[in-house]
């Protein structure tokens, strides 16, 4: 009996080698030329690569691949009837990096509202500042979160715990969240408007010029979801006529952004350039682990078992 060939980055081969289970082959990739000419083998892929477009285009190689694992939980960039094919599986990397993002909108809303770059700045200049650039706190201030899976609820509760109150959006109001056909109506109420949605149809441009101009202007928008969830002309129009404080924009689109892009001129515009997951130096081990498990699983023929099932449908 043939056994199933994973395709699989060298990279993983110390975490993974010694502990895959007997029924499955590995076949290992040192670059991503290598892993597109494998692909076509792979009856199980894990193809992460930074730069996308390889990755793309060994999934579209992969014809006989019944498992796509990845390590990336926001799969937007692929092209969806590659992720719809029938019998497909795919696992995504949801979660493993929520810690590292969460932290990353807190750094951003501590950032603006002391205005660290000032201080940074002052110490680039030798120059001892004599009163604080930013006097804003997060104390007593209110946050919507946009997005209440792992990651938005991790932010909640880093927020909490600094005082802020955090009001979600949730699929129904209840217990102090806001329904998604009120949220729209109350967005001069809060100082800080969070996004952690996932990249959806119904998520694309959800922050638009009406969307902006009904904040109020101390308003801080912050982006850790996808750059398509925001419309950034709108955005580069109210932040340049100061029509809302600021915006930490963890994504952006595209991405990388360009260079002549006016969104990096903008002295209240803070972009941190997809970072965040990055941060994570356990986010592979966890990925690994995950991809162990989820192989015992699929060799038992228990797909409804295999964790983080993503679902073309919806997106997440």
């Amino acid at each position: 009996m043939l056994l199933p060939v994973a395709i699989l980055s060298a990279d993983l081969r110390d975490q993974l080698e010694a502990r895959l289970p007997e029924g499955i082959e590995p076949l290992w990739f040192d670059t991503p030329e290598e892993m597109v000419e494998l692909a076509p083998e792979a009856e199980i892929g894990w193809f992460d690569q930074r730069h996308k477009p390889p990755m793309i285009e060994a999934i579209r190689q992969a014809q006989h691949m019944r498992w796509l694992h990845t390590g990336i939980a926001g799969l937007d960039f692929i092209p969806p009837d590659l992720l719809e094919r029938e019998g497909l599986i795919v696992t995504n990397g949801a979660g493993i990096n929520s810690s590292a993002v969460a932290e990353y909108a807190l750094m951003g809303m501590l950032t603006i509202a002391k205005d660290y770059p000032a201080i940074v700045r002052a110490q680039d200049r030798h120059e001892w500042l004599s009163e604080p650039p930013g006097t804003r706190q997060l104390a007593g201030s209110r946050a919507l979160i946009l997005g209440y899976g792992t990651i938005g609820r991790l932010i909640g509760q880093q927020l909490t715990a600094f005082g802020v109150e955090c009001v979600p959006v949730r699929h129904s109001a209840k217990d102090g969240a806001l329904g998604p056909d009120e949220w729209r109506g109350r967005l001069d109420e809060f100082d800080w408007i969070v996004l952690a949605v996932p990249s959806t149809d119904e998520t694309t441009g959800m922050i638009g010029a009406k969307e902006l101009a009904a904040m109020k202007s101390e308003a801080v928008l912050v982006n850790i979801a996808r750059g398509d969830v925001v419309d950034q002309d709108a955005l580069v129009d109210v932040l340049r006529d100061r029509r809302i404080h600021a915006a930490f924009c963890e994504v952006t689109t595209p991405e990388p952004l360009p260079a002549d892009h006016p969104l990096w001129s903008l002295d209240n515009a803070h972009i941190s350039m997809h970072l965040s997951g990055l941060s994570n130096t356990k986010g592979r081990q966890v990925a690994a682990e995950r991809f162990l498990e989820n192989c015992r699983h699929f060799l038992a023929g228990e797909d409804h078992k295999m964790i983080s099932r993503y679902d073309p449908k919806r997106g997440y």
